[in-house]
């Protein structure tokens, strides 16, 4: 159980440095032009949204792995 434990914590870890890792790379260099003053607000929303759904899709994730994992130390 112990094993399993570790296991998800290590999924945890690598799914933090992984997000955070698209979020410097990937989205950092977005930006939006032609909207005037608005550039900004709109580059923001837009890379907000994209963070959400990051969080969201990660959240999904882990309660995925921690459900296969206890389920798995419950039946055994």
């Amino acid at each position: 159980m112990i094993k399993r434990l570790f296991g998800f914590l290590f999924g945890m870890w690598i799914l933090i440095l992984l997000g955070g890792g698209i979020l410097v790379t990937i989205l950092g260099p977005i930006s939006v032009t032609g909207y005037g003053d608005f550039d900004l607000i709109i580059s923001s929303g837009i890379k907000g949204a994209i963070a959400i759904s990051l969080v969201i899709i990660w959240i999904f994730i882990l309660m995925k792995m921690k459900n296969w994992i206890f389920k798995k130390g419950i039946s055994v």
